[in-house]
């Protein structure tokens, strides 16, 4: 999403020396948009204040120098605005638009703001606006599709400047005046031939150079094509090149251009060049390529090298060998692989691809498991070329290629005929993800792939699979705050459970349904579909999950204000727990059993049942609930009338919280009995080599 361009004259394509960055010629251009800065709007004119951020336009097709103009011109006013530069692209490059929601979660986090799963478009554009309200901030907003994309991501303050690319006119937003582009000056494109062929080339035949840049209407990618072309063939003359060109005649110049280029490769790199329009979000690395072409990673590797030196990729900056396909190019070569290679061998290298990406993600994830002597004798099964050295370079290559991935994961369910691969992919960068980032941390990532899951569910009568991804969406509703529609998901997932006779999705939904209704207040509901999960518990002989759902019960009725119901619950939860050996969780109920005798008036009781608790946390070695209880008791010890007693629990939690921390645990929080177990929903039925 954020776009890294590379600010030269031309074209959007790539620079090959780093004096190259210095942006050519559109002086014109540029004094224009400075000066529209400036202009009064028909608000000021009219003697209101500007209620929105003003909005500068840049149209021009691709490959005319537009985000290299928008980028200049960001560079020249970028120290006006104190809260720095945001960028965003509106359109994939194969023309796609990104959806408001997308765009707005990548630039709320850019500022470092919550993005919350599962949240609606106007709201994630809602937040944007208030985010950027007290803020002077610039904006780029690249290769918008159309006028409501823009619209809906303007700051509602004039001290806000937005500059949107485009390739016709914003109809719809008021007072935008477009700058059109069209191709360079002479002197700018001759300069821009120079930077590739260098000065002799052009100096010896200035009119020969003149006559190119006539062919090329001053394009910028149509000649950085041109410029790297004569590049590599130092013997070619510029006089020749123009000529070529003006006989082919037909198309634009920069089709005419890049058909001279793409002929002049050897096949083995013609078709790995047109393949490469396959390529998820337009990015590329070597995996992807050798996938695409059949060929190994080195030889990949160097041939997109060889391509970003013909101007045809551009290479990202980037840790680790990535490249992009220009907008410009994107098209040209779709209708080479529509024109050139046959369906069933196009949707061969897409298999390969995703292939290659799920055993990535596979090596990704399982390298976090290095305490499993299996998991440790799978990935030294793997091609060392699928491997990862450590943990750390795992994350980072699944941090830096998240767009590739999710991009990858929405082309394999559009396509419709992979399902069964991009069920397995999915299932794979749900792993991948949890395991390095955490749940929490990549929920809103997690939310669009248990859509996509659910869509192939529905569309291959996957009862199980839909269950599993109800579930999952039911979980991430419940986290953000959307109860109502965390209950609706979850009963669509016991109807899912059931049709597919899955007697642990239907568990879980029956489980959650009562989680939500207590969520909602309705404590009699919770209660009765907490006992109905229960009754299915016991039948199975679940002993643990029963003791849970004990506990569970308890807790509706403690809500409810039925202490003694809640306290015959504890009881049972606590006798269930110890029956089980399982002395954390026998220590938790403890813990609420003493809640609920001093809800219940009984500060005694509560007070040895606290002591007993103490024991069993201090057995289960969780400092956490340990402080808890030592905090309980200093309350109780207070409320009966011995503060010398409470003063000393006290500093005993602060002992064993200052110890946590300075093991690396956060500070303590408020212990919430009803916290339901971080229990991602498996994709059960992919493929058990995964």
């Amino acid at each position: 999403m954020t776009d890294q361009a590379v600010n030269t004259a031309g074209a959007g394509l790539s620079g090959h020396a780093a004096d190259e960055s210095r942006f050519l010629g559109r002086t014109r251009e540029l004094k224009e948009l400075r000066a529209d800065i400036e202009r009064a709007g028909l608000d000021t004119l009219s003697g209101r204040k500007a209620p929105r951020a003003r909005v500068l336009l840049i149209a021009g097709r691709p490959g005319s120098g537009r985000t290299a103009l928008a980028e200049e011109l960001v560079r020249q006013v970028a120290d006006r605005y104190d809260d720095g530069v945001l960028r965003a692209r509106l359109s994939e490059p194969d023309g796609t638009p990104v959806p408001v929601e997308e765009t707005a979660r990548e630039l709320l986090a850019a500022l470092r703001l919550p993005t919350p799963a599962g949240a609606a478009a106007d709201d994630l554009a809602e937040a944007l606006r208030t985010a950027l309200a007290d803020r002077r901030a610039l904006v780029l907003l690249d290769d918008a599709a159309d006028a409501e994309q823009v619209d809906a991501l303007l700051p509602d303050t004039p001290d806000c400047l937005v500059v949107a690319v485009s390739s016709g006119p914003l109809t719809g937003i008021s007072d935008v005046r477009p700058c059109t582009l069209g191709g360079l000056d002479t002197k700018s494109a001759l300069e821009l031939l120079t930077r590739h062929t260098g000065s002799v080339r052009i100096t010896v035949d200035p009119r020969a150079a003149e006559g190119l840049v006539e062919e090329c209407q001053g394009h910028p990618a149509a000649l950085t094509l041109a410029g790297s072309w004569l590049a590599a063939r130092p013997k070619a003359a510029v006089a020749d090149l123009a000529k070529h060109l003006h006989t082919e005649g037909e198309g634009t110049p920069l089709s005419r251009v890049f058909g001279l280029v793409y002929t002049s490769l050897p096949a083995p790199s013609a078709r790995m060049l047109r393949l490469l329009a396959l390529a998820p979000a337009g990015l590329v690395d070597p995996h992807t390529a050798a996938s695409l072409a059949g060929c190994s990673v080195g030889d990949a590797h160097a041939a997109l090298d060889e391509f970003v030196a013909l101007g045809l990729l551009r290479a990202v900056d980037s840790p680790l060998p990535q490249y992009q396909v220009p907008g410009c190019v994107h098209p040209l070569l779709k209708t080479l692989t529509q024109s050139q290679d046959r369906p069933g061998e196009l949707q061969l290298a897409r298999a390969r691809m995703l292939e290659r990406t799920v055993r990535l993600l596979q090596s990704c994830r399982v390298i976090t498991e290095t305490d499993s002597p299996e998991a440790r004798d799978k990935l030294h099964g793997m091609p060392r070329s699928l491997r990862f050295p450590s943990p750390r370079a795992a994350e980072d290559w699944l941090r830096l290629r998240r767009p590739a991935l999710l991009a990858a994961a929405r082309l394999a369910v559009a396509d419709g005929e992979l399902d069964t691969l991009a069920r397995r992919l999915m299932s794979q960068l749900v792993k991948a993800m949890v395991a390095h980032f955490g749940t929490r941390a990549a929920a809103p990532d997690l939310y669009g792939i248990h859509r996509l899951v659910l869509d192939v569910a529905e569309r291959r009568d996957l009862p199980r699979e839909k269950a599993a991804a109800l579930l999952n969406l039911g979980d991430l509703d419940a986290q953000t705050g959307r109860t109502t529609d965390a209950l609706v998901r979850y009963r669509a997932a016991l109807d899912a459970g059931r049709e597919a006779n899955d007697p642990y999705a239907s568990g879980r939904a029956m489980e959650s349904v009562g989680g939500a209704h207590l969520e909602l207040g309705d404590y009699d509901r919770a209660a009765d579909w907490f006992g109905r999960a229960l009754a299915e518990r016991l039948a199975r002989g679940e002993r643990a999950a029963a003791a849970r759902l004990y506990g569970r019960i308890a807790a509706a009725h403690t809500y409810a204000g039925r202490y003694g119901e809640a306290q015959r619950g504890w009881r049972t939860a606590i006798a269930r727990h110890r029956k089980n050996g399982d002395i954390a969780s026998h220590a938790r109920a403890l813990s609420e059993l003493a809640r609920v005798q001093e809800y219940a008036g009984r500060p005694e009781e509560s007070l040895r049942t606290c002591h007993e608790a103490v024991e069993y946390a201090r057995r289960a070695e969780d400092v956490r609930l340990q402080a808890a209880l030592q905090l309980r008791l200093a309350d109780t010890l207070e409320r009966l009338g011995d503060p010398a007693s409470a003063q000393l629990h006290r500093g005993t939690a602060e002992r064993l919280l200052g110890e946590g921390r300075e093991e690396g645990e956060p500070d303590s929080k408020p212990l919430d009995p009803l916290e339901q177990d971080d229990d991602t929903c498996e994709i059960r039925s992919a493929s058990d080599e995964d």
